[in-house]
C-alpha cells in the first residue's frame, strides 16, 4: 500500500463528451476514490443535465464533490475553485480516499497544479461598476480603456470576453497595478503529487458523440431545466449562463430561434469548444498517460501505472 503522504492526486481530463466522468467513477470504485469536479460550469447548481453533471445514481456509487454547489449568480474564478478543490482533496485524503479530479477546465487544473500568483480581491462595488461600464460603453470601448492601463493582458484576451476584461479592470481600479503584473508574481505550488490522465479522442468520434449527447439531453429535460432559470429573469452577466446550450435555449424562449436551430447551434458551439480544449491540452499540459476513450485496457493501464509509477 502507498501511504497517504505519497499517494497521488489523480487528474482525469480531456475535451467535453470524451468520457471523463465514466472513467473517473470507475477509478473511484476500484481505488476507493472521491471524484472532485474540475469543470467550471458543473460547479453551478442550475443546469445539472445541460452541463452533464453525474446523475444521482452515479454519484451514489462513489463520493462526489463540487458538483452543483455554487448559486448561478456567483462568480467562480480559477483561484476560488482552487481553494474549494484544495479543501476537498484534503477531506478525501483525511478519509483515506483517493482524490480524483475530473473535468476539462484546463485553466482551473493548471491553477491548482502549478499555482497562482496572489491577486487581491476587489470590493464587490468595483465589480458591479465594471459590469455596468461594459454594458454602457460596449466591449470595444471598454477594451480600449483597459488597454491604456494593461496592454499586455488585453493582448491575451478575446475581444468579447466580458468576464476577464471586467476582472482586469476591477483589479486595476482596486490596486492601481495591472492584472498582468500581478500574474507575473511568484506562484504558490500545490503540495501534492499529481498523476494526469488525458483522454484524447478521434475527432470524428468526438463530433458524433457530442451530437448524440445533446440529443439525449433534449430528451432528458434540458428545456424545462433552462426554462426554470429563464423565468427567474437572471442577470445576463452571470457567468453560469454560458453553459453550452443555455444561450440558445434562452433565445428560443424569446422567440428568436427555432428548436431545430437551438440543436444545430448548440452542437456546433460545443464542437468548437472541444477543439479549443484539445489545442490547450496539447500546448499547456504534459500528461502522464494519454488514452483514446475507446481503449479497452485504459483502466488496467492506469492502475498499473499508479501501482508502479517508475515502470
Amino acid at each position: 500500500m502507498v501511504s497517504q503522504a505519497k499517494a497521488p492526486v489523480i487528474v482525469v481530463t480531456g475535451p467535453t463528451a470524451s468520457g471523463k466522468s465514466a472513467l473517473a467513477l470507475a477509478l473511484a470504485e476500484r481505488r476507493g476514490g472521491t471524484v472532485i469536479n474540475a469543470d467550471a460550469m458543473q460547479t453551478y447548481d442550475a443546469f445539472p443535465i445541460l452541463t452533464a453533471q453525474p446523475a444521482p445514481e452515479e454519484q451514489a456509487r462513489a463520493p462526489h464533490a463540487l458538483y452543483g454547489v455554487v448559486p448561478l449568480g456567483e462568480t467562480v474564478s480559477a483561484a476560488s475553485w482552487r481553494t474549494l478543490a484544495s479543501g476537498e482533496i484534503e477531506r478525501a485524503r483525511a478519509a483515506g480516499r483517493v482524490p480524483i479530479l475530473c473535468g476539462g477546465s484546463g485553466l482551473y487544473l493548471r491553477t491548482l497544479m502549478k499555482g497562482i500568483a496572489p491577486i487581491p480581491d476587489a470590493p464587490p462595488e468595483l465589480r458591479e461598476q465594471a459590469n455596468a461600464d461594459w454594458a454602457a460603453l460596449g466591449p470595444a470601448a471598454f477594451r480600449a480603456r483597459l488597454a491604456e492601463h494593461d496592454p499586455v493582458l488585453v493582448g491575451r484576451l478575446k475581444p468579447g470576453d466580458r468576464q476577464r476584461h471586467v476582472r482586469a479592470w476591477e483589479v486595476w481600479q482596486a490596486t492601481g497595478r495591472p492584472l498582468s503584473a500581478w500574474q507575473e508574481g511568484e506562484a504558490s505550488t500545490a503540495p501534492w503529487r499529481f498523476v494526469t490522465v488525458l483522454l484524447s479522442p478521434d475527432r470524428t468520434w468526438l463530433r458524433e458523440r457530442i451530437e448524440r449527447r445533446f440529443d439525449v439531453m433534449l430528451a432528458g429535460g434540458i428545456e424545462a431545466e433552462a426554462r426554470a432559470v429563464f423565468d427567474r429573469q437572471p442577470d445576463p452577466a452571470w457567468p453560469g449562463l454560458k453553459a453550452h446550450g443555455a444561450p440558445e435555449l434562452f433565445r428560443h424562449f424569446r422567440g428568436e430561434m427555432s428548436r431545430e436551430d437551438v440543436r444545430r447551434v448548440a452542437i456546433d458551439h460545443t464542437r468548437q469548444y472541444a477543439k479549443r480544449q484539445m489545442t490547450w491540452f496539447r500546448h499547456q499540459m504534459a500528461p502522464d498517460l494519454v488514452f483514446d476513450p475507446r481503449a479497452d485496457q485504459a483502466l488496467v493501464a492506469i492502475e498499473k501505472y499508479l501501482d508502479n509509477p517508475d515502470t
